[in-house]
């Protein structure tokens, strides 16, 4: 699997996520299996490239390449703009968003509503392309299906970026109208694979590796992308891997091993972030991973659960979670056992782990 100049180790991406597929997510996820990773979605608006918000979500240090930026607006030479910004800072892949279905992002026309404006979008594609081609940086594109299910143009842009010189396209299978509610289809995937000569990555519901197992045989896709079944399950990545390669399931992570990896996640969090951001974000990974290998009834009798959420400092936050796991091990519980449970799309975070606004 190539994307321009650039060989990846192998064809299981991590989808780009607002608030979670920061640069500790994204190098935890590389770690655990996943080939490749996309930034956040970045700002194209100049006035904001400086805040600390951009500054972090455009911080690559010691992460491993190609480092793929995602940039999002809705004014070509904005667009064009941005990308040469990312790329003075090392990003080596500008990926265009088309397809986030958020109401703020939305309401700009922005994101998946370029789709409803096509000849908005190519200008978009080709500014950013012509912004790119100096400096040898690949485009690509991610999108939906289409706006609504009676306006899935998907196939129709995908030409015309590849005309444009796109050099990967990825693309949701649910319309924008849909957000992620329901099932993601992958005829329209299957269609545009056909149609065009460039990689195309499948998304939506890949949450098991059965699924990616099934959509890429469905679709003939090169790649598919990860997302929300990523959040607290990083693991997914080598679980698939070794499925599509051996057709067996590989156990579920030691005790031993979710302890470090979360440990790691967490340092590495926090040095991003700092200590009063760090240990307030921290949450939603912390909870994500309790959802995905804690017993429920084990989780909510757990001394631990309130100070963890509670936890104030980097230092009480990583002995609660110490504290939580030597507390398993007393009861005897076995982390892991609900690893291999298949991602409900809907199913909301525990409210105990919440984040305050």
């Amino acid at each position: 699997m190539r994307i321009g100049p650039y060989t990846l180790p192998n064809n299981l991406f991590v989808a780009p996520m607002a608030g979670v597929t920061d640069r500790p997510f994204r190098k935890l996820c590389k770690q655990l299996g996943a080939g490749y990773a996309v930034s956040e979605m970045v700002t194209s608006r100049p006035d904001l490239q400086d805040s600390l918000k951009t500054s972090r979500r455009a911080n690559h240090e010691g992460e491993a390449a190609p480092i793929a930026v995602q940039i999002a607006g809705t004014d070509a030479a904005m667009m064009a703009d941005a990308a040469r910004y990312n790329i003075d800072r090392g990003a080596q892949i500008i990926d265009i968003n088309m397809g986030c279905p958020a109401k703020k992002v939305c309401n700009k026309w922005a994101g998946s509503a370029l789709m409803q404006d096509e000849a908005l979008a190519l200008q978009i594609v080709e500014a950013v392309v012509q912004a790119c081609a100096p400096h040898g940086v690949p485009v690509t594109l991610k999108m939906r299906t289409g706006w609504a299910d009676q306006a899935k143009n998907a196939p129709t842009i995908a030409l015309s970026a590849e005309a444009a010189g796109v050099q990967m396209l990825t693309v949701h299978g649910r319309t924008r109208e849909q957000g992620y509610k329901g099932q993601a289809e992958h005829d329209t995937v299957a269609r545009i694979k056909s149609l065009v000569r460039i990689p195309v990555v499948a998304n939506g519901d890949v949450n098991s590796p059965q699924a990616a197992r099934d959509v890429l045989a469905h679709t003939g896709a090169d790649a598919v992308m990860i997302g929300r079944a990523a959040q607290g399950r990083p693991w997914i990545f080598r679980e698939v891997a070794h499925f599509l390669a051996t057709g067996q399931h590989l156990p579920p992570p030691t005790r031993a091993e979710l302890k470090d990896w979360m440990l790691a996640h967490l340092h590495e969090h926090y040095a991003l972030y700092g200590e009063c951001t760090g240990v307030r974000s921290a949450r939603k990974h912390l909870g994500w991973y309790a959802q995905s290998f804690a017993d429920p009834a084990a989780w909510q009798a757990s001394a631990c659960r309130q100070r963890i959420n509670t936890a104030t400092t980097c230092d009480t936050q990583l002995a609660a979670v110490t504290d939580l796991f030597d507390e398993w091990d007393a009861l005897g519980h076995v982390p892991g056992a609900a690893a291999h449970t298949s991602f409900a799309p809907d199913t909301p975070t525990l409210d105990s782990w919440k984040l305050a606004a």
